[in-house]
């Protein structure tokens, strides 16, 4: 089970906090013995997209780290007053330059080991232009047959991937949710 324990002061008093089960709760939290403040740990949410043009997918090679040089979908942490679509959205614009039409979520990844949840949405790429930012290399479609596998950043980029050519084969799109280790 993952464990952040990421808190080391109390963000309302300032003061050392120790991790402890909090009365009527069933897990330890950081909590403040000065003022008495419990403080929760949450998953990070990661937004993104699976940009489609024909029967090719849009990736991005990563221009900082983790995973520097790696190849991943125009994904990133969603910010507070946004929803899941409009933050990846923005990364899809922020990362790949890249003009779409926002589809249905199609994958919800849960990766407990680093405590976030994964939601990549469906795209219709308009056009082919794409102006990467300053977080991407170079952005560039493949086709199934070319998508440098090996060189993927992360395990949920795969499954993502994996499944939508899965489906494409099927002939038939669907949502999907997996835990990934």
């Amino acid at each position: 089970m993952f464990q952040a324990r990421s808190f080391k002061h109390c963000k309302t008093c300032g003061s050392a906090v120790s991790y402890a089960v909090p009365p009527d709760d069933n897990r330890e939290r950081a909590t403040c013995g000065a003022c008495g403040a419990i403080h929760y740990e949450n998953p990070l949410n990661v937004v993104g997209t699976l940009p489609v043009w024909q029967d090719r997918v849009l990736l991005c090679r990563r221009n900082i780290e983790p995973r520097h040089g790696f190849w991943t979908l125009p994904a990133g942490f969603m910010e507070l007053g946004e929803t899941t679509a409009a933050g990846a959205l923005r990364e899809t614009d922020e990362e790949a330059g890249a003009r779409i039409e926002m589809q249905a979520l199609f994958t919800l990844l849960n990766v407990v080991r680093v405590g976030q949840v994964h939601f990549f949405y469906r795209a219709r790429l308009l056009d082919t232009d794409f102006a990467p930012g300053p977080e991407t290399i170079e952005a560039r479609l493949f086709r199934e047959e070319d998508v440098p596998w090996d060189e993927l950043a992360f395990p949920t980029v795969r499954e993502t991937l994996r499944r939508f050519f899965d489906d494409r084969r099927r002939g038939q799109f669907g949502f999907h949710m997996a835990d990934i280790d």
